[in-house]
C-alpha cells in the first residue's frame, strides 16, 4: 500500500464481541492496510455506551450513538435522553445507524418511523450528521427523510438498492455509502451506483464484522478490507487508488466534520 494512500472506514462496529479478543490487531493490521480513520456507528444504547467509550481509547476511532430500526421496540423519551447525553461526549461525530428495515420482521413500521424521525430530530437539535440504515424500504426511507430530513447531512449506508433511489438520495442532498457487496461478482447493479455517485458524495466503509468482501466471505470482516472495496470501486470508476482514497477520504472528514 502507497504511502500516500490514507482510506477512511466511515462504517464499522469495532465495540462487538467479534473483535473482544483481538481488537489491537485488528486495528494495526488496518492501520498497516493504510485506513487511518474509523466511524463506529451503534445499533442500540449499549452499543451506543460502548462506542463512546472505544472511541475515547483508541486513536483514529469515533462513535455514532442511535438506535437502529430492529431495535426500537421499546424506544421511547428516556431512550432519546440518554442518546442526547452520549451523543454530547467527546469523539461523537453523528447519529446512527438509524432509519428503516423491512427485511427482518422484529419492530412494526410505525415504531420504526416514529423512533427514526426523532433521532432525526436529535440530530438537528445537536448539529450532527447522520448514517442511515435502509434495507427493503428504500421509498418510505426516502420519502421520510424528504420530509424529516431534507437539512441534514446524512450517508445512506451500505446502499443497497438502484439508480432510482440513488438519484432521490443525491438529490436530498446525501451521500452514498458502499460496501464490501460491490465486490461480489453477481453486483452489477450496485458496481452501475458506484460508478454513477458523484464524486463528492461518495463514501466507503466495511460494516465489520458483516458483510466481507470477495475473496473474504465466510469470514469475520475487518477495516484492513477496505482496501480491497476501494480497489474494486476505483477500477468501475476508471480512476487511480489514490484518487479515490483522497476524494473518499476527504468527502467523510467534511460529512463528520474533521480535520482533512
Amino acid at each position: 500500500m502507497s504511502a500516500a494512500v490514507v482510506l477512511f472506514d466511515t462504517h464499522c462496529h469495532l465495540d462487538t464481541s467479534a473483535f473482544d479478543a483481538d481488537r489491537d490487531a485488528v486495528l494495526a493490521r488496518a492501520h498497516e492496510a493504510g485506513v487511518a480513520h474509523f466511524v463506529n456507528p451503534a445499533y442500540d444504547l449499549e452499543s451506543s455506551r460502548r462506542a463512546v467509550a472505544l472511541a475515547q481509547a483508541r486513536d483514529g476511532v469515533f462513535a455514532a450513538v442511535g438506535v437502529h430500526p430492529n431495535e426500537v421496540g421499546s424506544f421511547n423519551e428516556a431512550a432519546l435522553e440518554t442518546l442526547h447525553a452520549l451523543a454530547r461526549a467527546p469523539r461523537v461525530v453523528a447519529i446512527g445507524e438509524i432509519g428503516l428495515d423491512y427485511h427482518w420482521d422484529k419492530t412494526t413500521p410505525q415504531q420504526q418511523a416514529a423512533a427514526f424521525i426523532a433521532q432525526l430530530d436529535l440530530a438537528r437539535r445537536l448539529s450532527l450528521p447522520v448514517i442511515v440504515h435502509c434495507r427493503e424500504a428504500y421509498d418510505d426511507c426516502l420519502a421520510l427523510l424528504a420530509s424529516h430530513g431534507r437539512d441534514l447531512p446524512l450517508v445512506m449506508h451500505a446502499f443497497s438498492s438502484e439508480l432510482s433511489h440513488v438519484r432521490r438520495a443525491l438529490d436530498l442532498g446525501y451521500s452514498i455509502g458502499i460496501g464490501g457487496p460491490v465486490t461480489y461478482p453477481k453486483a452489477h447493479g450496485l458496481r452501475e451506483v458506484a460508478a454513477y455517485v458523484p464524486a463528492d458524495r461518495l463514501l466507503i466503509e466495511t460494516d465489520a464484522p458483516y458483510l466481507p468482501p470477495q475473496g473474504k466471505r465466510g469470514q469475520r470482516n475487518e477495516p484492513a478490507y477496505l482496501t480491497l472495496i476501494a480497489r474494486a470501486i476505483a477500477e468501475v470508476r476508471h480512476v487511480s487508488l489514490e484518487e479515490l482514497a483522497a476524494q473518499t477520504t476527504h468527502n467523510a472528514c467534511a460529512l463528520f466534520r474533521l480535520p482533512s
